[in-house]
């Protein structure tokens, strides 16, 4: 079978690829090895009850009436309406260290009080730093890579601000350790505490299903339980794919939403592992925690707290199993509107070592589970006083899970740390689109895949 597009990968830049491609007739195939779409962004179903995997919200939100920010975009690039995700505002997040507390909402101003009130020397300084956020064109692809701590140093005199800015923006967004692009960090910065967080209210159920029905009623073929096991190379093109059942089939171009080192150790004509140094290295244990009333109920009614109680912030891979230093804690029915029932969620996400989970027997890695159910919840009641004596139910992934339901190495959330943001590959007809694109996030991760669309395939055809 031949198509004008195969992608690779059935997560949000996948599908939000695959569908604009659809709009303008491509014959367009989208490739999942597993039995759920949504990759990173998915949902699982466990003793009677659905955990969203991934979102914890829907970041850039604006109010209607707003047309020239990512979302309104996104919605206009795939034909979308605003009902459809049906979205309810965060009440407010809070970013909480060592004797000093920002709170935001989505509104901006709320944030720049916050500022003025926790570090009062600063806000000249950080009202300079958001006129030069605001002026900076991180949607350029040709952006060179500038380290955000060496910005905000400049920017800013008080390294505790500089860490509570990092800690929300490098939790939602940074494969790289310790520091991130200046690129990134205004992208994130903007989509964070310029726009805001939202949450559909059926989850990013109401996000998936409706992109695989507009893809599907466009003529898009999607294959599910259908990897990729080699791509197949003869003079710097891609010529076909070999699927894990044997078949082949080819197409124009290919994009994937793999991760670049795993695209492209899946070509026939590589020969090695990615370099060690190269690849990505951050990734998370999340704990889901059912409550036996809702969280607000129990006195928390902040949507997302991001919180380190340490000395300093280290945003990294520990050396130790999970890192309870730093973390986030998201209660998904703290929106807006949103109701949960007679029980409440939280989503508890810390750092972790890869190496330390992927390594043990099946029994170790069970009691090593246990253990950081334990270990987590107790950290956590720091920041939420009674959950300990409400808790039904718990459930945990880990970095190993990731591994292997995304494929990604190391169970890496964001990919390696040096994006492609044109997404090409030395392959003249395969390109990267996705976390290792450089945008993230769900609306991040659609715009991905609907930017490397446009620009490889539809504006190349015109």
């Amino acid at each position: 079978m031949h198509y004008d597009v195969a992608i690779i990968g059935a997560g949000l830049s996948g599908l939000a690829a695959g569908i604009r491609l659809a709009y303008f007739d491509k014959h367009v195939c989208i490739l999942e090895k597993h039995y759920a779409y949504g990759g990173l962004n998915s949902y699982y179903r466990l003793k009677g009850r659905e955990f969203d995997v991934g979102l914890h919200a829907l970041t850039n939100y604006v109010p209607p009436g707003v047309h020239t920010t990512p979302l309104p975009k996104l919605l206009r690039q795939l034909r979308m309406s605003r009902d459809e995700l049906d979205l309810c505002e965060q009440r407010y997040s809070e970013v909480r260290f060592p004797g000093r507390r920002l709170r935001f909402t989505n509104d901006l101003n709320v944030f720049v009080e916050e500022v003025a009130r926790e570090f009062p020397s600063e806000i000249d300084r950080f009202a300079r730093l958001l006129t030069s956020i605001r002026a900076f064109e991180d949607t350029r692809l040709d952006q060179p890579y500038t380290s955000a701590r060496g910005v905000l140093r400049e920017a800013l005199g008080n390294p505790d601000l500089i860490e509570m800015l990092l800690c929300p923006i490098m939790y939602y967004g940074s494969a790289e350790e310790k520091d991130m692009d200046f690129t990134q960090f205004v992208t994130m910065f903007k989509s964070i505490f310029c726009e805001g967080f939202a949450r559909p209210r059926g989850g990013v159920r109401a996000i998936l299903k409706p992109l695989v029905r507009k893809f599907r009623a466009c003529g898009g073929k999607l294959r599910m339980r259908c990897g990729v096991e080699r791509i197949e190379v003869d003079k710097g093109r891609v010529v076909g794919l070999t699927l894990e059942s044997g078949e082949t089939l080819t197409a124009d171009r290919v994009l994937s939403s793999a991760g670049y080192f795993e695209t492209m150790r899946l070509c026939s004509d590589t020969k090695e592992d990615p370099p060690r140094g190269e690849v990505g290295r951050i990734s998370f244990v999340e704990s889901f925690v059912v409550l036996d009333a809702p969280a607000a109920d129990l006195g928390c009614e902040s949507t997302i707290v991001f919180f380190n109680d340490s000395e300093t912030f280290t945003y990294g891979r520990p050396d130790e199993p999970v890192d309870l230093r730093s973390g986030v804690a998201c209660c998904p029915y703290n929106y807006d509107g949103l109701d949960g029932g007679t029980e409440g969620l939280f989503r508890l996400t810390w750092l972790a070592n890869f190496d330390r989970w992927a390594g043990l027997d099946e029994d170790s890695y069970i009691a090593q589970k246990r253990s950081y159910e334990d270990k987590v919840m107790e950290q956590a009641a720091e920041y939420i006083p009674t959950i300990r004596e409400h808790v039904v139910f718990t459930d945990m992934f880990t970095p190993r899970t990731i591994q292997e339901y995304t494929g990604h190495i190391n169970g890496a959330v964001y990919g390696a740390p040096r994006k492609l943001r044109d997404g090409r590959t030395r392959l003249e007809n395969l390109f990267i689109c996705g976390t290792d694109q450089g945008f993230v996030g769900i609306i991040g991760a659609m715009l991905s895949g609907i930017t490397i669309a446009n620009l490889h395939v539809l504006l190349e055809d015109v």
